[in-house]
């Protein structure tokens, strides 16, 4: 199997970078994104046929809490289960579209709609996935 994806860009961040914030996880978040990358990413690069920009991978803890990211106490980003993502050329209600009519497996996908623009989230868990399909607007979470 081909990967298109790294872990370096599910571990980076520029925000860690700008803050001095050490994001490399423990082992088990490594174990984590390797699956998240095969049983999810992946599947959805093949899928769609173009490339996908993670803007969010892994946030360690410290990372997840700061103001600048003010990610959820329970965010799957922080257990290495969860990317964010755009697609050129693709809205993000279509790519939630087309992935939620594919077989892929997803704990949770969510169309999310912040002040800094729109983008993808999307998590793996290797204890059982929900399908749970949700659009993030105006800081409310509906089930689409």
């Amino acid at each position: 199997m081909k990967l298109n994806f790294s872990m370096s860009e599910l571990i980076s961040s520029s925000t860690a970078n700008m803050y001095k914030i050490n994001n490399m996880p423990d082992i088990n978040s490594l174990d984590n994104l390797l699956l998240l990358i095969v049983n999810t990413l992946q599947p959805v690069r093949d899928l769609i046929g173009k490339p996908m920009i993670v803007t969010s991978g892994y946030r360690c803890p410290q990372l997840n809490k700061h103001p600048a990211i003010g990610g959820s106490s329970t965010s799957e980003h922080v257990k290495g289960m969860a990317c964010d993502f755009v697609i050129t050329g693709m809205s993000v209600s279509d790519i939630v579209s087309k992935i939620r009519h594919s077989n892929i497996p997803f704990n949770q996908l969510i169309e999310e709609h912040g002040k800094n623009g729109a983008w993808v989230h999307i998590s793996y868990n290797k204890a059982g996935n929900r399908k749970d399909v949700l659009r993030y607007k105006n800081g409310i979470y509906t089930k689409i």
